[in-house]
């Protein structure tokens, strides 16, 4: 049995990694389940651990996997993990989460900035295979995440970003942005009138605010693939 907030924590981390394909940072869960300080997520997330419902992935900041859900929350919830493990090791473990047959093929189109802009990249490196359930309807590509900008989101630098396309955003979402016409960086997306913050989830990273002439949204964080 769990509590309610045990619940209410799984419930919100299931949410934002069906949503933006990555785990909510810590600050955010707090403030989503009002509680006063980080210390009081920890303590929920390790007993969600020991109950076997999530797991934290190792050397990965706040990085989780949803292992399972309750029976109630899966029915109406459609539950189908979202963090998918790249190259696994000789050994897994036996709740490992393989890829099934059920896949597509993807461009990977090069290198996005998770820290300062770099130049825009609009040329195929070689293709990928994601999952099938990761995909919806439209047009989607995959960028390999370059910077450490947006660990607290748990997108980390070689991490595989699968994005859909798209050039409108919603606040909060993690988008691509190309700014001023050739940089192109991830970054989570907040409009204030005419003006467009990208927002890094890294303290050591500002976050940079400019005309909403000078954003483009170039795509919206559906997924991700790590590997190790």
């Amino acid at each position: 049995m769990l509590t309610k907030k045990q619940r209410d924590l799984l419930n919100f981390i299931h949410t934002r990694v069906q949503r933006d394909g990555v785990p909510p940072s810590f600050d955010e869960m707090k403030e989503a389940l009002d509680l006063r300080s980080k210390s009081g997520i920890h303590r929920l997330i390790t007993a969600l651990e020991e109950r076997g419902f999530i797991r934290r992935l190792a050397h990965r900041a706040r990085a989780l996997e949803i292992l399972k859900l309750p029976d109630a929350m899966q029915a109406n919830a459609g539950f189908s993990p979202r963090v998918i493990d790249g190259d696994k090791p000789a050994s897994t473990p036996g709740n490992a989460i393989p890829i099934t047959p059920g896949t597509v093929e993807l461009p990977l189109m090069g290198r996005i900035a998770a820290g300062v802009p770099i130049e825009a990249i609009s040329e195929v490196a070689h293709n990928v295979h994601v999952p099938q359930s990761m995909i919806g309807k439209g047009n989607h590509y995959a960028l390999e995440v370059k910077g450490d900008s947006m660990i607290e989101a748990g997108i980390n630098d070689g991490d595989v970003v699968v994005i859909r396309e798209t050039s409108v955003a919603n606040n909060g979402d993690i988008v691509v942005a190309l700014v001023d016409g050739h940089e192109a960086t991830l970054k989570r997306f907040r409009r204030n009138g005419a003006a467009i913050a990208l927002e890094a989830a890294n303290p050591a990273y500002e976050t940079r605010v400019y005309r909403d002439d000078q954003v483009k949204v170039q795509g919206r964080l559906v997924g991700l693939i790590r590997t190790y």
